[in-house]
């Protein structure tokens, strides 16, 4: 019923032909069906449009060719009602939408769009593909927030998950050129940029080039799995390089492993010889051979935590894809597993473990051995474990329990933060973080999330997720 919602009689409003005195002509031809009062009042670019004694103010129609009905469609929601329908927003109208925003000077509804923008799901689902939108059909500038907003996304997702044909080229050369050399988060590993680079470029030359590369070039994890890859002839060589010119002047070979060039890289000879006759005197000629393998600041948030089932006492049970480890029977034993990723090199690795049920006697930490006895506690071992337990006391056998922080038992979440560039570590439980373990000051080179077990109990690894 009509006098209850002022916003929802307002919405009525929107696009009636009934109670409009003026018409919008879009871009794609389509017209729109205003009350310039409202319009007016609203947005004092319309004001100035409507209002200014010139034909506009007494015409019953006015043109915006360069806005199109889908974008203008959010501007009169908004204007009308104040709001926007989170279901109103789709990757279909919302760079118009932005741009629209920014014509008729409505900051609130352009700080709407950007927080849309950055929503986890939403920026997962569709930022790839607005930033192909935006980079064929924009002016690409370091001043456009919204194209600075999609980079920041895109370059927080792993290229690897992003399917072919979602990401231009343009718009991967956009990224990479945005990323180069800077300071800023990214989650691809150099070596996985240059592999769906590659592909990319052989998927707009020809379906037998792009076939050969996919055969020929094996994502990390299938590298570290020793699998074979094909070795087929790449068809349309030539026109896969002219496609690649785009994007090697924004791949930092230096931070990829030197087996990798030698071994797959250089042999596709799709890349200036000299590109990797450089890396090659970079590495004779440097004496810091720790460049990280991921450019800016990389994403270890990014990192896929699950448990190893290869690495788990007998007692216990791994679900939920290696999200979930449980305790398979209640025997009073100790059991410990190891996640599957190995935290190596220089940064700041966090996740979280949350005690979802029924814990008794839990340890939350980290390990250096691959192969140790899961059969037991690792604690006990001065050169293997360095734990948190549930009594709030961290223990290692060279420092024995001291207290740390109050117990914790069902329901608890305990973050793990792993700084390998001072070879430290620090918890927080609860949300309340905990100051590093003074006698842990020199930790390993290579280390593995751990969690030990007596009894009984569910535990969920995933990457540290702030709340």
């Amino acid at each position: 019923m009509r006098g209850y919602s002022l916003e929802q009689d307002l919405r009525l409003l929107i696009n009636n032909q009934n109670y409009s005195d003026i018409e919008i002509l879009c871009e794609d031809e389509k017209k729109l069906y205003c009350c310039r009062a409202i319009l007016a009042a609203r947005s004092e670019v319309f004001d100035r449009l409507l209002y200014n004694g010139m034909k506009e103010s007494y015409g019953k129609q006015i043109s915006f060719p360069k806005i199109n009905s889908a974008g203008m469609m959010i501007i009169l929601e908004f204007i009308y009602t104040g709001s926007i329908k989170e279901e109103s927003l789709t990757k279909d109208n919302i760079v118009e939408a932005f741009y629209a925003a920014d014509y008729f000077q409505l900051p609130d509804l352009q700080e709407f769009i950007m927080k849309t923008l950055k929503d986890t799901n939403f920026r997962e689902s569709h930022s790839p593909d607005l930033l192909s939108k935006v980079a064929e059909t924009t002016p690409l500038s370091e001043d456009n927030i919204l194209i600075n907003l999609l980079v920041e996304a895109v370059a927080t997702i792993p290229l690897n998950t992003i399917e072919f044909g979602r990401l231009s080229i343009k718009a991967l050369q956009y990224l990479l050129s945005c990323t180069y050399e800077k300071e800023k988060p990214f989650a691809t590993p150099e070596y996985e940029v240059f592999r769906y680079g590659a592909i990319l470029a052989a998927r707009q030359v020809s379906n037998d080039a792009y076939k050969a590369l996919m055969d020929r070039l094996p994502t990390l994890e299938e590298l570290e799995n020793s699998i074979k890859m094909e070795n087929e002839i790449i068809t349309d060589r030539q026109k896969v390089i002219k496609e690649m010119e785009l994007l090697v002047k924004f791949i930092d070979f230096n931070r990829i492993k030197v087996q990798i060039l030698v071994d797959i890289i250089e042999p596709l000879e799709i890349v200036p010889s000299e590109i990797i006759v450089n890396v090659y005197r970079h590495i004779a000629l440097s004496n810091d051979l720790n460049l990280h393998g991921t450019r800016g600041i990389p994403m270890f948030n990014q990192i896929d935590y699950v448990w190893d089932e290869s690495a788990c006492g007998s007692n216990l049970i791994i679900e939920d894809n290696g999200k979930v480890v449980r305790v398979q029977k209640n025997i009073d034993l100790l059991q410990s597993v190891k996640a599957k990723i190995a935290l190596e090199n220089k940064g700041i690795f966090e996740w979280d473990v949350i005690i979802e049920k029924d814990c008794r006697q839990v340890w939350v930490g980290v390990c250096a051995s691959e192969n140790f006895n899961y059969e037991t506690w690792t604690g006990e071992n001065d050169s293997i474990g360095w734990v948190l337990g549930h009594t709030g006391k961290y223990y290692n056998s060279s420092s024995g329990f001291i207290s740390y922080c109050p117990k914790f038992a069902d329901g608890t979440r305990i973050t793990v933060h792993l700084d390998m560039n001072k070879r430290t570590c620090a918890f927080t439980v609860n949300g309340t973080k905990y100051p590093e373990v003074s006698k842990w000051n020199n930790l390993p080179s290579k280390l593995y999330p751990l969690l030990t077990v007596r009894s009984s109990g569910r535990f969920r690894i995933q990457p540290h997720q702030k709340i």
